[in-house]
C-alpha cells in the first residue's frame, strides 16, 4: 500500500512538511493517500548516505550495476498492472500509451545495464611509457571516465514513468557509477513511490550500500533548493520547463563549488516544408502533421510547434486541410491543472496578438477535469522576424503556421530560431539543393535534424541525440536518451606512471575486461604485451 512519505536509505520516512495529494486530471478529484513533503533534514540525510554510498558503489563492477538494473527492470514488469493504472489515474494518460511508456523504461533500464556490462563506454586511453623517446621521453599515461558522485534527478511531468523516478536520467547515472536521489514530480506521486519501492528491493537484493538511492517528496521548492545546493550532491538532471531548468541552473552554478546541471527544457521544434515537397506529398504530410502535434495532447517536448510553408496556392491548399482535421479534433486531458491552465493563458496572449491568427479550433467538450483541444495558429515570415517571442514553446495540442515568402527569408527565419531539440525538413532531394546553407543552419540549432519525417517518438539507442543548444538544454554536447546519455554524470581521470597493480581494471595491460580501448591511438581489445 501507498505510504505517502518519502523513502531515504531504504526506509520510510514520516515528511514533516507540506501535505499534497495528487489530482485525477480528467475528474479534478485528489486521490488518496495524502502525500507528506520531505524536510530539510530529509534531504540532508539522503545526501549524506548517497555521499558515503559513493565511494563503495562507484567501485562495483559494470556487471554488479548490471544486475542492479535489471532487477530493477524486472521488478517494474512485476507490477505493471497496478503501476500503469496509478499513472493512468494520476496522469490522464492512456493505458496502451502507459504500456508502451513502461516497456520503454524496462528496455532503457537494460540498454544501460548491456552498456555497464560490456564496459567500453569508459573511453579507456593507454599511451604506454616510451622512455627512449628523445629529445625527452614520455611517461606511462593512462585515463578513463570515473563516476562523478551522487546526482539529483527531478521527475518529469509528462512521463511518469521514462523521465521520473526510473527513468533515462536515474538508468544513465545508476549506471555510470552514481548514487541517485529522486525528487518525485508532486503530480504522480503514488506512480513515484510504487517505482521508489522497486528500486529499494532490487539494491537490497543486490547488497548495495543504502544510500544508493532515496526517493524525496515536495509540493514546493524548498527540497528541490536544498538537494542542488547540498556538497554531496554533485550533478543534476531535470527535464521540464524552461523557469524551472532556468532556476536549478543558477542555483547550481551559484554554489561554491558549481556542478554540471543538465536539463532538457523548451523546444518548437521547427518543421520546414519546402515547394517540391510540399506540391507532391501535402495531404500525406497535413495528416502526420496533425496526428504528431496533437499527439498526447501537444506534451511532448519534441512537438512541431512551428511549421514553417511556403505562400502560394499550394501552401494555402495544406493550411486547408490542416484546418479540417483540425476542426475534426476532439478536446482530451491535460496532465495537471498548471499545464492545462498555463496552455490556455499562452493561446489567449497569442489570440490578442495582432500579427497571430487563428485558424480553426476543436471543440472542448462540458466535462469534468483539465482539457485542451487542438488549435491551429498562422503568422508570416515578416512578423515572426519583427516578433520572435511568437516562436516560443505553448505546451499543448497547437501548432503555428509560419507562412514565408521566398528562400531568403526562409534562411532569415532559421537562422533566427533559438535552440532546439530536433528541427524536421520535408523536401526532395532538389528541393535541398535549391537552398543552399539550410541545413548547416540547421544542424548548429538542433541537436536532432530529421528528414521528411516528425519528431515526436524518440527511440531509445544507441545513436539518439535528444538535446541541443540552449534553451532546448542546459549543454547541447550531451543527450538525455539513449546510451550516450551516460557521458553527462561520468568525469575523465588521468593516471601517470601508476605501478599495475593499482591501476583500475579498465587500465590494466592485460585488459582482465577485453574492453575496447584506445591504444596508442588504435581501438583494439588486444592486451598490451609487455
Amino acid at each position: 500500500m501507498l505510504q505517502g512519505h518519502s523513502i531515504i536509505g531504504a526506509a520510510v520516512q514520516s515528511g514533516s512538511g507540506a501535505a499534497f495529494s495528487a489530482v485525477n486530471p480528467a475528474t479534478g478529484e485528489h486521490l488518496d493517500p495524502v502525500f507528506h513533503s520531505a524536510s530539510l533534514e530529509d534531504a540532508h540525510t539522503a545526501a549524506n548516505l548517497a555521499a558515503e554510498a559513493f565511494p563503495v558503489y562507484a567501485k562495483l563492477s559494470g556487471a554488479a550495476k548490471a544486475e542492479f538494473l535489471r532487477a530493477i527492470a524486472t521488478g517494474l514488469e512485476s507490477i505493471a498492472e497496478e503501476l500503469v493504472q496509478r499513472a493512468h489515474i494520476e496522469s490522464g494518460l492512456h493505458i496502451p500509451r502507459l504500456k508502451g511508456e513502461l516497456g520503454r523504461t524496462a528496455d532503457q533500464l537494460r540498454l544501460f545495464a548491456t552498456l555497464a556490462e560490456e564496459g567500453s563506454w569508459v573511453q579507456a586511453r593507454i599511451d604506454p611509457a616510451l622512455p627512449d623517446r628523445k629529445p625527452l621521453p614520455r611517461a606511462d599515461i593512462r585515463s578513463m571516465l570515473r563516476p562523478l558522485g551522487p546526482v539529483v534527478v527531478f521527475g518529469a511531468s509528462n512521463f511518469p514513468l521514462a523521465f521520473s523516478v526510473a527513468g533515462g536520467d536515474t538508468a544513465s547515472a545508476l549506471a555510470a557509477g552514481n548514487p541517485v536521489i529522486v525528487k518525485a514530480h508532486p503530480a504522480h506521486p503514488g506512480t513515484s513511490e510504487l517505482v521508489a519501492y522497486v528500486i529499494t528491493r532490487a539494491a537490497a537484493a543486490c547488497n548495495l550500500p543504502v544510500g544508493v538511492f532515496a526517493l524525496l517528496f515536495d509540493a514546493g521548492t524548498s527540497i528541490a533548493t536544498a538537494l542542488v545546493q547540498h556538497p554531496s550532491i554533485k550533478a543534476v538532471g531535470f527535464t521540464g520547463s524552461l523557469s524551472a531548468g532556468r532556476a536549478l541552473i543558477d542555483l547550481a552554478a551559484a554554489r561554491p563549488d558549481p556542478i554540471p546541471c543538465f536539463t532538457e527544457m523548451s523546444s518548437t521544434n521547427p518543421l520546414i516544408i519546402l515547394p517540391q515537397a510540399l506540391a507532391k506529398h501535402a495531404p500525406a504530410i497535413a495528416a502526420s502533421l496533425f496526428d504528431s502535434f496533437t499527439l498526447g495532447v501537444g506534451q511532448f517536448c519534441t512537438k512541431p510547434g512551428l511549421v514553417f510553408l511556403p505562400t502560394g496556392t499550394d501552401g494555402d491548399a495544406f493550411a486547408e486541410e490542416l484546418q479540417i482535421r483540425t476542426r475534426q479534433g476532439s478536446g482530451a486531458v491535460m496532465l495537471t491543472e498548471g499545464i492545462c491552465g498555463s496552455f490556455h493563458s499562452g493561446l489567449a496572449q497569442r489570440r490578442s496578438h495582432p500579427h497571430m491568427q487563428i485558424l480553426a479550433e476543436a471543440p472542448i467538450a462540458a466535462e469534468p477535469g483539465f482539457r485542451a483541444a487542438p488549435t491551429l495558429l498562422q503568422t508570416t515570415g515578416e512578423a515572426l522576424l519583427a516578433h520572435p517571442e511568437l516562436a516560443h514553446e505553448l505546451f499543448g495540442p497547437t501548432t503555428v503556421l509560419v507562412r514565408y515568402t521566398s528562400r531568403n527569408q526562409l534562411l532569415a527565419l532559421a537562422q533566427a530560431l533559438e535552440g532546439q531539440l530536433t528541427a524536421s525538413l520535408h523536401a526532395t532531394e532538389s528541393d535541398l539543393l535549391s537552398i543552399p546553407g539550410l541545413l548547416e543552419i540547421l544542424e548548429r540549432k538542433a541537436g536532432r535534424i530529421l528528414f521528411n519525417g516528425f519528431p515526436t517518438g524518440v527511440e531509445v539507442c544507441h545513436a539518439m541525440v535528444h538535446g541541443g543548444p540552449y534553451p532546448a538544454t542546459a549543454d547541447s554536447r550531451f543527450t538525455s536518451v539513449g546510451s550516450q546519455a551516460i557521458f553527462r554524470f561520468a568525469r575523465p581521470v588521468c593516471y601517470q606512471n601508476f605501478p599495475p597493480s593499482a591501476l583500475p581494471e579498465e587500465l590494466k595491460d592485460k585488459n582482465p575486461l577485453h574492453i575496447w580501448r584506445l591504444i596508442d591511438g588504435n581501438f583494439t581489445r588486444d592486451p598490451i604485451s609487455s
